[in-house]
């Protein structure tokens, strides 16, 4: 079984995905600002009377879970980018590979078709 690889359809691709990756990549540091700040700004929850809530006055609940809402995000956005760089980066070398051992090959036969050929008839040289 024989690999069939179109570099051009690999190019085009990586090319999509990266530009994909690129809207990942915004998205995520659009939310590491939006989060804290509307974890500032949510305030806290008063219970009862007067005092002691509203925004400014300490994190409350609201605040608090958006912060481990970012927390526990972190990791995994950080590690989708890692990962998809790697990936993208990976087809590219494996493709790169690809040609260059199609090139490979095809000087070798090259070469190969080029030498001289050696011809041994029958009989030839005999007296």
């Amino acid at each position: 079984m024989g690999w069939d690889i179109k570099p051009s359809g690999v190019r085009g691709v990586l090319i999509k995905t990266s530009t994909a990756a690129e809207g990942f990549e915004k998205a995520g540091n659009v939310l590491k600002t939006a989060l804290p700040d509307a974890a500032t700004h949510a305030g806290t929850v008063s219970m009862g009377g007067g005092g002691g809530g509203g925004e400014g006055a300490g994190t409350g609940p609201i605040g608090g879970a958006l912060a481990e809402l970012m927390t526990s995000h972190d990791q995994r956005l950080a590690f989708i980018g890692a990962r998809t760089g790697a990936s993208i980066k990976g087809a590219m070398d494996a493709t790169t590979a690809y040609v260059n051992g199609n090139l490979e090959q095809a000087a070798t036969a090259q070469q190969e078709a080029l030498k001289e050929p050696k011809i041994d008839l029958p009989g030839a040289g005999q007296k």
